[in-house]
């Protein structure tokens, strides 16, 4: 009589799974036979990818920069995972587009709160399951953060600064068989350009007769052409089935990117000088 022999369950939690890539990653891991956890926004959210995936995705509403929902949500996926965690995808992250002069400190302050702080707090959460599991955490990043586009500072910023993190926890849990990856996207078709286009507009609308004197041109022109670039970007399945090429690489690679305009960046600040850089990112965003 033949025997069947199981195969051991594989788990996987995602910051910002409810819609847009972070959704289209989960069902792809789901599809893979990870039992996958994350957070969302909105009851129809949660609904929604629990039906999608056959419930083989589980969502929780869960504020990313509340550290105790954090450090609570962390703690019930590790009881359903027998403590032990294969991947954590960083993938939450918010935008405020605008020039700096015009943006108010708070706004900037919470795009870190978001995109660094929560994130931060969510990988420290996790970090006991991802040592029981020997397991990967791959943080979603842009290209944005290694040639910085005007008007897009906190997204730059704030994506540098995880993966400055990102290379550091590298080697802090190298040791503990922790492997971390960074994967770098470019334009992607996903929820983004969406609220791209609502942030621009936010901003737009925000600045001050004197302000719009100073910038509301130029600005408008970087609105349009984001807008476009990201209209024309890799489809949200196309980049998330990257995502998770990256998350199953071995050996797993430092930086990988997302899309062949991410790649392009890659190489470009690889190879080429400042000043190259300089009138590149102005004729990307439509200002040469």
């Amino acid at each position: 009589m033949s025997r069947v022999i199981e195969q051991p369950s594989r788990f996987a939690a995602i910051i910002g799974a409810g819609s847009g890539l972070g959704r289209d990653i989960a069902l792809g891991l789901a599809a893979k036979g990870y039992r996958v956890f994350g957070t969302a926004i909105t009851p129809e959210e949660i609904a929604d990818l629990q039906q999608a995936s056959g419930g083989a995705v589980t969502l929780t509403n869960c504020d990313i920069t509340d550290e105790p929902a954090v450090k609570s949500w962390a703690h019930a996926v590790s009881t359903q995972t027998d403590g032990g965690l294969n991947l954590l995808i960083s993938n939450a992250g918010i935008l405020t587009p605008g020039p700096i002069e015009t943006l108010p400190l708070d706004s900037i302050r919470r795009e870190f709160e978001v995109n660094v702080f929560g994130a931060l707090s969510v990988v420290n959460a996790f970090l006991p399951a991802l040592r029981k599991a020997r397991g990967r955490i791959v943080q979603v990043s842009t290209w944005t953060a290694h040639l910085p586009l005007p008007f897009n500072g906190p997204s730059g910023a704030s994506k540098a600064a995880m993966e400055v993190f990102a290379t550091v926890y590298r080697e802090e849990l190298k040791r503990f068989g922790i492997d971390v990856a960074v994967a770098v996207a470019g334009n992607m078709r996903t929820g983004g350009p969406a609220k791209t286009a609502s942030a621009l507009a936010r901003a737009a609308e925000r600045m001050t007769p004197q302000e719009r004197d100073l910038y509301g041109q130029i600005f408008g022109t970087f609105a349009a052409k984001l807008n476009s670039m990201q209209d024309h970007g890799l489809a949200s399945a196309d980049a998330a089935k990257r995502v998770i090429e990256i998350a199953e690489q071995n050996p797993a690679p430092r930086f990988a990117a997302v899309g062949q305009d991410a790649e392009e960046i890659l190489r470009v600040v690889r190879e080429k000088s400042g000043d190259e850089q300089d009138a590149l990112r102005l004729q990307i965003v439509g200002l040469r």
